[in-house]
């Protein structure tokens, strides 16, 4: 058979199995493999009756691959970002209810002090209440045991109008807290005292002591009236005042660890009177 007779070819049906990808050296192989056979082939070779398909590398194929890989990454950075927004997320809400159980606690501990404070205002109120009650049930209780025909009456049944108003506030006074620089309603300082009691029938007094030991007429110690001011020290330099309320007594902010009391003019002799009214 000469060298140039065709090859009969006896080409196998299709099979619908998927291609595969060839490596191009398997492909190069059997290529040369073939063209070696046919350059030694005699004029007695047997004559080719099958042909292999050798299967090919497809476009579309390559471009799935490359799109499948595309989108394979493009999963995975979006799960690698779901995850990073998650762990963020977790941790918003640890640090919002860690600050939310913080501020309730500060709440809670507001409300308690705030209570506290409340309550214990309330007490000390009460208990000024009850000491005023006290003070005024034994003041009635000593009225009520005098004899009306003893010169030496108490304050409160000689003095008359506004005198006699001065005397009640100072009175009702007593057993209140001296504070320096007080002028009440329930502490006190001594000037400061004197002041609101004048204040109570519309007369307005300077506000420390000098001055108020020269905001009247002086009059004589032998000579006082209750609701007159009394000074210690030098009229216009006094370093105390006091109101005078009858019967040789007197009513002052005395000290811190007095507060208001009453005192008989023998306990501390004042150096001058002052007689505003």
């Amino acid at each position: 058979m000469p060298h140039t007779a065709p090859i009969r070819t006896h080409r196998k049906p299709r099979r619908n199995a998927p291609k595969t990808v060839l490596r191009a050296g398997v492909a190069g192989g059997v290529l040369s493999t073939i063209a070696v056979a046919g350059a030694a082939g005699t004029a007695t070779a047997e004559p080719v009756t099958e042909t292999i398909e050798m299967p090919t590398l497809s476009a579309d194929l390559s471009t799935t691959v490359a799109q499948s890989a595309q989108a394979t990454q493009q999963i995975a950075l979006t799960m690698q970002t779901r995850a990073q927004l998650q762990t963020q997320e977790n941790a918003a809400v640890k640090d919002a209810a860690t600050a939310a159980k913080k501020s309730k606690a500060e709440a809670e501990a507001r409300a308690k002090a705030e209570a506290k404070k409340k309550a214990e205002q309330a007490a000390r109120a009460k208990a000024a209440e009850a000491a005023r009650a006290s003070r005024s049930t034994v003041r009635t209780e000593l009225a009520s045991d005098s004899s009306p025909s003893t010169s030496s009456s108490s304050a409160s049944s000689t003095a008359t109008g506004s005198a006699a108003a001065i005397v009640s506030y100072v009175e009702a006074r007593i057993g209140d807290a001296y504070v320096m620089g007080s002028t009440g309603p329930n502490a006190f300082d001594c000037s400061g005292l004197v002041q609101a009691a004048y204040r109570t029938v519309g007369v307005d007094l300077p506000r420390v002591s000098q001055d108020q030991s020269t905001a009247g007429t002086q009059v004589s110690l032998s000579n006082v009236q209750p609701g007159d001011i009394l000074y210690w020290g030098s009229a216009g330099s006094a370093y105390h005042v006091a109101i005078y309320v009858g019967d040789g007594k007197f009513v002052g902010a005395q000290n811190p660890s007095s507060g208001v009391v009453e005192h008989d003019l023998s306990y501390d002799q004042p150096t001058g009177a002052v007689r505003v009214l």
